[in-house]
């Protein structure tokens, strides 16, 4: 289940686990955690991208590693078999992000809430500003039961790094497809980030992640019409697909989509263009 509706989520909040993954690009002058503190579904924890991604890497938003990881999940007293929603209040759909990260780490259930803070704000669905303070702090650790810690089982396959991207455009093993929009990928304007060139993978494909969300609704298409998209850009759905973008974020909507699509697991190349496009 990839995805959820709000009617299921307002129905069955005693029994998941919550987390607001918003994340907003610094040019909106949003801040994701001070939303969160105003207002958020009842019993959400908000996850901090920037605080949980390896902070010792060059590039932003790479994935941080298997032992931070367990702790951090423990810290927030997550178990293995919780079923976590992630859901989020941005225009990147930052929620799949988070989405992806964990079955990047093994957890079986979890889901993205379709159409994320917009559409349960939308529907006058309730909200609370009630923050249990304690959750995820790893101080904490010490005084939680050994017994539920968590256990990550990594799929490093999930996860391309520069070099297989370089190699692939020697033997295109795989499809690589980018979820910017249309003007960055084609180089027709600069990048948002600072030391970046122009322009996109040598092969590379471009389907830009709005494409996939419908505008009323702030919701994934449907399956069919995300079929259509894909080979309107010429992306066999068949054959292995890398998804790509600035930092690993909105490629992981592609990769939402793709699962709609073929219910397979997406694969991303985690550095993506703020890695690849360094001057």
């Amino acid at each position: 289940m990839n995805l959820i509706t709000t009617e299921w989520l307002e129905k069955n909040l005693d029994s998941v686990k919550i987390f607001d993954a918003s994340w907003h690009m610094p040019s909106s002058k949003r801040n994701a955690e001070k939303e969160y503190k105003e207002k958020h579904i009842k019993g959400t924890i908000f996850w901090d991208l920037d605080e949980h991604s390896d902070k010792d890497s060059l590039y932003p938003h790479m994935m941080s590693n298997s032992d931070y990881w367990a702790r951090m999940l423990w810290s927030f007293g997550i178990q293995n078999d919780d079923h976590i929603v992630v859901y989020d209040y941005s225009d990147t759909y930052s929620s799949c992000r988070l989405w992806f990260a964990l079955k990047y780490f093994g957890h079986k259930k979890v889901s993205v809430l379709d159409g994320g803070m917009k559409k349960w704000l939308k529907e006058n669905r309730p909200t609370s500003k009630e923050i249990n303070q304690n959750l995820g702090k790893f101080s904490n650790i010490e005084k939680l039961n050994p017994k539920n810690k968590y256990k990550v089982n990594e799929n490093t396959e999930l996860v391309k790094n520069k070099k297989q991207i370089e190699d692939n455009i020697k033997n295109f093993s795989f499809q690589t497809v980018d979820a910017r929009s249309r003007d960055r990928f084609e180089g027709k304007v600069d990048e948002p980030r600072p030391g970046l060139k122009k322009g996109c993978i040598v092969g590379s494909k471009n389907i830009p992640f709005k494409d996939c969300i419908d505008v009323e609704t702030n919701t994934f298409k449907t399956k069919d019409e995300l079929a259509k998209i894909f080979t309107q850009n010429k992306v066999d759905i068949s054959k292995p697909i890398v998804f790509t973008c600035g930092s690993g974020i909105t490629a992981c909507v592609l990769g939402m989509a793709y699962s709609i699509i073929n219910g397979k697991n997406a694969v991303i190349y985690d550095g993506s263009w703020s890695e690849y496009g360094k001057k």
